[in-house]
């Protein structure tokens, strides 16, 4: 029998991501992963045997049979919104995984919804949980940072509807947007984007209608210049990472490094913790009324989406768009 203080934690999808958190949470004493729902219930079967839950193929069944104290939404791109709202709704806390949404118009919506409710949230933006960006940020409090180069070179991920762009998005909504948030704490707002995106054929993926190569250049409010880069042409990952240019200083940030150059002698270190362990950890005790460390919540995920977009709708344009920088703040909350 389970203490009063577990956390009864539903899940909503059952792909790769939702199998990462299920194997997270199914290690915290606290928590109790009591039921995953998702479309194929092959899949919700699989993935809920590991972790001795139930399984359901109707999302809003589970909410209801089950009532968990938090939910998680790990579904692709486009089949945000019914999710999150059943939620809000119901008065559930939800952690999402990124992106926020296809439309940005279904995003607000639900941020709304949000608000309304007054529920806690988070976002997979696990990134900002790195002791490493932690100390980059430290840094770069002392320091103005002037050029900033962004850039994913990878592969084309394993999901047909990847290359869809009205099931992803694209490359720079569903991956990129880790650099993007990244760029947002570290260096603050953007101000205008101007984006051009290029696609060639491609035997291996004939249906696809999204850039494989996208390049942009942003102006920051702070006044920082920087250009983003991302290509999907490879068969593995090369590179997801930040360079940072300050006067005498270069950061270079990566999910598993921190290079820090300055007067030509760099020095590297890998992050201390797991910042993927961080994140879920973070979303427990805030629902449990512990601590308050949610450092993504889903208002400020959504002016990391908010930026992916424009930056897509500058390359599919052609044409500079302008953000309105967030009031009262240069850089996000690391």
């Amino acid at each position: 029998m389970k203490a009063p203080s577990t956390l009864r934690i539903g899940m909503i999808g059952a792909g790769g991501v939702a199998a990462r958190h299920a194997q997270t949470l199914s290690g915290f004493p606290d928590v109790a992963l009591v039921a995953i729902a998702d479309l194929d219930v092959g899949r919700s079967a699989a993935l809920a045997a590991t972790c001795g839950a139930r399984s359901y193929a109707d999302p809003e069944r589970m909410l209801d049979a089950e009532k968990p104290d938090a939910v998680y939404i790990c579904v692709p791109p486009f089949a945000h919104g019914a999710p999150e709202l059943a939620c809000t709704s119901r008065g559930i806390p939800f952690f999402v995984e990124k992106p926020l949404s296809i439309e940005l118009a279904v995003a607000e919506q639900i941020e709304a919804a949000v608000q309304k409710a007054g529920l806690v949230t988070a976002t997979g933006y696990h990134w900002r949980y790195s002791d490493t960006v932690t100390e980059a940020a430290e840094i770069l409090a002392e320091h103005s940072a002037r050029v900033v180069i962004g850039s994913w070179l990878d592969k084309v991920p394993p999901v047909p509807w990847w290359v869809r762009r009205n099931r992803s998005g694209g490359q720079v909504v569903e991956q990129l947007t880790h650099v993007l948030d990244l760029l947002r704490v570290l260096v603050g707002e953007v101000e205008t984007v101007h984006a051009f995106g290029s696609r060639g054929p491609r035997a291996e993926h004939p249906d696809s209608d999204i850039d494989d190569v996208t390049v942009a250049t942003l102006q920051m409010a702070s006044g920082a210049l920087g250009t983003l880069t991302a290509s999907s042409l490879l068969r593995h990952k090369h590179r997801a990472g930040l360079e940072i240019v300050a006067d005498g200083l270069v950061l270079e940030l990566t999910e598993t490094q921190l290079t820090i150059g300055r007067d030509g002698s760099p020095t590297t270190r890998s992050p201390g913790n797991d910042a993927k362990v961080a994140v879920d950890r973070a979303f427990v005790d805030a629902v449990s009324g512990r601590r308050d460390d949610v450092r993504a919540p889903y208002a400020e995920a959504l002016r990391t989406h908010r930026l992916g977009l424009a930056i897509a709708e500058s390359a599919a344009t052609g044409r500079p768009v302008s953000l309105t920088a967030d009031v009262g703040s240069d850089r996000a909350r690391p």
